[in-house]
This record gives structure tokens, C-alpha cells and sequence, in this order.
């Protein structure tokens, strides 16, 4: 199963495409390909949201992903940018929907316990976990880029466990 991990933001949504495979004897996870959407801030924000369905459709179309995990907002610090990270997201989700790619939206702290065991994980404990699931490529340097791989290896996590509970 071919799964594309979205963190969304306005300025820079970071994205993975990670390739999991499940036997009964262990479960496999391969990088296919990562990195991040970065928009002009600034281009108008409706040239940006563009760029950014654009960018999510030239993906689709390259890689043809089997489904996509995309982080789901539920707490926002910032009340400046709450809107246009929602903006963003509903963009992407949008594109998802367009291109029949089924989504699966997990919250930060679901991600954080599916990789680390607890909810109230740091950045540094996500990417030590990420790094025990798959073989990262060091020039991965973006907190987006990593929590995308998080979220595809949350969804690869909780897909096995329903289907073991079938």
C-alpha cells in the first residue's frame, strides 16, 4: 500500500510517500519519496492555495497513491494562522477527493502515540521513533517533512490493527 503523508500548512506543507507492506512475519516500510511544498508569502494568498493544489495534484498523478493520511487540526496555539493552515488543508483535501484517493485524518496527538507510545511527544522523539520504522534520508530536515512520515506510519499502524481485529 502506497500511503501519502500530508502535515498541511500555508507556507510550507511538508509530504512523504511511503510504501508499506505487511506479511504475517514482519511489517515493511520503504521511503519512496519526501520533502515540501513551499509558497511565496508573498504571493497573494489565493496564488498560493493554487500552488499548493497544484502541487498535490502533480504528486497524485506521479506516484498514484493508494490512500493518504493528513494531520487533522484540533488545537491551534497561533490564532494568526489557524485560517490559512485550514485553507491549505481543505485545498489538499479537496485534491484528494478529486483524484479519488481515500483519506484518513489523525490528530497530532494520535500520531505522536501511535510512533512514540505517548501523546505529549517532542519533535526530536518523533524523528528518533520515525527513524526505528524507516530508513530517513539525512538531508530530511524539515519538522513537516518528518511529522508527513509520521502520519503515513500512523495510518499503516492503525490499518494493521483493524484489519487484525476483522
Amino acid at each position: 500500500m502506497l500511503i501519502f503523508g500530508i502535515d498541511p500548512g500555508i507556507g510550507i506543507t511538508g509530504y512523504s510517500l511511503v510504501e508499506y507492506k505487511s506479511t504475517l512475519k514482519n511489517d515493511s516500510f520503504e521511503l519512496i519519496t519526501s520533502g515540501s511544498i513551499q509558497t511565496d508569502k508573498n504571493a497573494p494568498h489565493s496564488k498560493r492555495l493554487l500552488e499548493l493544489k497544484t502541487d498535490i495534484n502533480f504528486l497524485i498523478q506521479k506516484y498514484k497513491p493508494d490512500c493518504a493520511s493528513i494531520e487533522q487540526l484540533f488545537f491551534f496555539k497561533n490564532q494568526k494562522t489557524i485560517i490559512p493552515v485550514a485553507q491549505a488543508r481543505g485545498v489538499i483535501l479537496l485534491s484528494l477527493e478529486e483524484n479519488n484517493i481515500p483519506i484518513f485524518e489523525y490528530t497530532p496527538l494520535v500520531v505522536k502515540q501511535t510512533i512514540t507510545g505517548h501523546g505529549r511527544a517532542d519533535k526530536t522523539e518523533v524523528k528518533m521513533m520515525v527513524k526505528n520504522y524507516i530508513d530517513l534520508d539525512k538531508n530530511i530536515k524539515l519538522d513537516d517533512t518528518i511529522d508527513s512520515v509520521a502520519l503515513a506510519i500512523c495510518h499503516a499502524q492503525n490499518y494493521r490493527f483493524k484489519e487484525e481485529a476483522r
